[in-house]
């Protein structure tokens, strides 16, 4: 997708989310962003979730900026981000804060089936598609340079959506990409691609991906919509990875076939918890990419990420 199109999709969402504003959506109506995949599925769970006079209208999106730029013009109550994401937007000195995971690992660098290619080293001078501000352009420089590879200098990376990734690759446009799931199983499944690895950062950062986003004001204003958009969210979670066949089932209705989400559910991992650990890796993730260059500064890591929520949740064990 173009970037002119994205323009126009985020547009229309905080067109048609602010006009029903002014109509059919009231106090106890929450407006969540995500994207219809296997991984961050959740939102379209929540309304079973929510208290009976309380209703949820789902806006899915193809790209973590795209939700953010909704959130930001209040058009959405909560959205979905990949980590990288956040820390770049708080960063900025945008008002985001992460009150929950949404999913950990998910990720995989994939070339062409008939690729010579059987190392990340053997990618230099390669063209590499990836989606700028996500984690897995962080992941994708992380790779490069820990196999001795400058992202900027021996290899072209090439934005491309997401959802056009197999398409570029399969006409030879690109000669790989680092995507979430299910587009590297999708191309293994249909023969067009191989994975090349399944990187990730190792323990200091670990597979930490995406969480969900709401703004300050949001917090201060109305903690209560907070709680229970979070508590849907962990009810919504621990539902789905104790009924893997109906949350894989419900995810083939996305577009993507059973066969290839069954092939991938080893790669992702749904989450809303965030422990000491998480934060740490957070940090980490922060100082990362600060040192590569994505970021001028670190954000404060305690603005950026609340875990009252999710602490509260667990000690009332209220997400059983």
């Amino acid at each position: 997708m173009k970037a002119s199109s994205h323009i126009i999709l985020v547009l229309l969402v905080i067109t048609l989310v602010t006009g029903a504003t002014a109509g059919e959506i009231g106090p106890g109506h929450y407006r969540v962003g995500t994207w219809k995949t296997a991984q961050t599925i959740q939102p379209f769970f929540y309304e079973k979730n929510l208290k009976p006079d309380n209703k949820i209208s789902v806006f899915p999106f193809t790209n973590p900026a795209d939700q953010k730029t909704a959130l930001l013009a209040g058009s959405l109550d909560m959205c979905g981000t990949t980590i990288a994401h956040a820390i770049h937007s708080a960063s900025r000195g945008e008002p985001v804060v992460i009150v929950a995971s949404l999913c950990n690992k998910c990720s995989a660098l994939v070339v062409g089936s008939n690729s010579p290619i059987q190392s990340v080293s053997e990618l230099k001078g390669k063209k590499i598609g990836y989606v700028p501000g996500t984690m897995h352009e962080v992941l994708l420089r992380e790779t490069l340079s820990q196999h001795g590879l400058s992202p900027d200098k021996d290899v072209r990376l090439m934005r491309v959506d997401f959802f056009d990734m197999g398409v570029a690759l399969g006409r030879g446009t690109i000669d790989a990409f680092l995507s979430g799931e299910p587009f590297p199983t999708r191309a293994t499944v249909e023969g067009y691609g191989r994975i090349l690895s399944y990187p990730y950062f190792g323990e200091t950062i670990g597979t930490i991906n995406a969480g969900m986003l709401v703004l300050q004001n949001t917090i201060e204003e109305n903690p209560e919509k907070v709680y229970a958009l979070v508590l849907a969210h962990a009810r919504a979670t621990e539902y789905l990875k104790s009924h893997e066949d109906e949350w894989l089932e419900s995810a083939s209705q996305f577009g993507t076939p059973l066969e290839i989400l069954e092939k991938a559910a080893p790669n992702m991992e749904l989450g809303w918890y965030m422990d000491d650990t998480f934060t740490q890796r957070v940090r980490a993730l922060g100082m990362r990419m600060k040192t590569l260059g994505i970021i001028a500064t670190e954000p404060d890591y305690d603005t950026l990420i609340d875990r009252s929520f999710v602490n509260r949740i667990r000690q009332e064990k209220s997400f059983q």
